[in-house]
């Protein structure tokens, strides 16, 4: 299906991570030039090669930002617009966790470090996008999390979900706010999602930090890749680890003229984990 992205100028944050992988390519493979914008420019610059060689229509450029610094921010929209032009539609996919820990023993500097990434990143990317939206309307994809609606998921994690759940408040918000813009906002809200293996995880990933040892071992990731039922998801109906793909094919459709009357909503993608 052509969704008419074809030309389209796109930002996705967190780019080389493996949600952000699968955004960044999955634009690209739809004609659209992309900003893969990630502190890991080496993963970031090995996606700009990936989508060379396998030859897709859209350009993916690598620029390296930390969204918790809104300068750095600043630079890589200056960046974007000298090479691709005006913002079309901005993924907020940067976020994570800083690890598990029970919400009596949080500490201040895990604290700010989830609320800078989680939200201020979202925050300062929307504002430093606002002047193109303003002048020439687009798309907001904001990746939460299923915590974000749904804490008792999100069991030692409680910071992290109470920010992604500040996403979901923002992007109902942004959606009525910026609507006269023409601007749409949604928010797509995952499960558990994996990469294909360990091989891809970038050193700032949640999986290098504490993913590999407490959320899914290498072992079972070579068993996702198999379409196997993993024992620790009894209650979900679609019996497998969500993938990168399954949140790009999603994104990829909300920032096409085919969810033109799509705005503010919140799109779980967990396998049916969570029905509202």
């Amino acid at each position: 299906m052509d969704l008419g992205l074809t030309g389209k100028t796109a930002i996705v944050t967190g780019g080389s991570g493996v949600i952000g992988q699968g955004l960044v390519l999955g634009y690209a493979a739809e004609g659209a030039n992309v900003v893969c914008a990630d502190r890991d420019v080496v993963k970031a610059a090995q996606l700009e090669q990936i989508a060379r060689e396998q030859g897709l229509p859209g350009r993916v450029l690598a620029v390296g930002t930390d969204v918790t610094d809104r300068s750095s921010i600043d630079r890589m929209m200056q960046a974007c617009r000298e090479q691709f032009g005006p913002v079309d539609i901005l993924v907020n996919n940067a976020g994570g966790a800083r690890g598990p820990v029970q919400f009596a023993e949080l500490d201040d500097e895990a604290l700010e470090w989830e609320l800078a990434l989680n939200v201020k990143g979202v925050v300062h990317s929307c504002q430093a996008a606002a002047s193109d939206f303003k002048e020439r309307g687009g798309v907001i994809v904001n990746i939460s999390s299923t915590g974000g609606h749904s804490p008792g998921s999100a069991i030692a994690f409680s910071n992290y979900a109470s920010a992604k759940g500040y996403v979901l408040v923002l992007t109902k918000a942004l959606a009525s706010e910026w609507a006269d813009w023409g601007v749409r906002v949604n928010a797509i809200c995952p499960g558990l999602i994996v990469p294909e293996s360990p091989d891809v995880v970038g050193e700032g990933s949640l999986w290098c930090r504490f993913g590999l040892d407490t959320l899914v071992t290498p072992e079972k990731l070579r068993a996702a890749r198999d379409q196997a039922a993993p024992a620790s998801m009894p209650n979900q109906p679609i019996k497998r680890y969500g993938r990168p793909d399954d949140i790009a094919n999603l994104a990829l459709f909300l920032s096409s003229d085919k969810a033109g009357y799509l705005t503010g909503q919140m799109l779980s993608v967990s396998g049916g984990g969570w029905m509202p």
